[in-house]
């Protein structure tokens, strides 16, 4: 082989490594793509049960400080809406979840198994429902 021939390899074999490098970085770029996708949906999801939970005490709370303050049917139906506006986006937060399901590109993250996501909001769910019976059957005229 003549030393133009052997420049000529070495050139080439620099620039497979250099192919090679550069495969394997826009691969792990694309994992950590799906990575910060798969984050980014759990932070929404905490976002949506994080507002479903703050309207669910506000609910809750409306009746016992409002009343004696507004006629005791419009704090129930303040608190019944805040409570129906949690159990909204309880619903809301997993159909967002399960609607959107994984990036293209499979992260090495794990979301949040589907059955754990349907039995804690399904338990909210019920919270809800005790708090509506709780707002229109409680007496909160001894609180005020």
């Amino acid at each position: 082989m003549t030393g133009e021939a052997r420049k000529v390899q070495a050139s080439a074999e620099r620039l497979a490594d250099s192919a090679d490098q550069q495969t394997e970085a826009a691969d792990r770029r694309t994992v950590l793509a799906g990575d910060r996708t798969l984050l980014a949906a759990e932070r929404t999801y905490a976002a949506w049960v994080r507002t479903a939970l703050a309207a669910l005490a506000s609910g809750v709370g409306a009746p016992a400080l409002l009343t004696g303050v507004i006629p005791d049917w419009l704090a129930r139906t303040a608190g019944t809406v805040l409570i129906l506006f949690a159990g909204f986006c309880l619903v809301a937060a997993v159909w967002r979840d399960l609607r959107d399901g994984l990036p293209p590109p499979r992260p090495d993250l794990k979301p949040i198994p589907a059955w754990l996501l349907l039995a804690v909001n399904g338990f909210l769910l019920l919270v809800v429902a005790a708090a509506l019976v709780g707002v229109w059957a409680g007496d909160f005229r001894g609180l005020g």
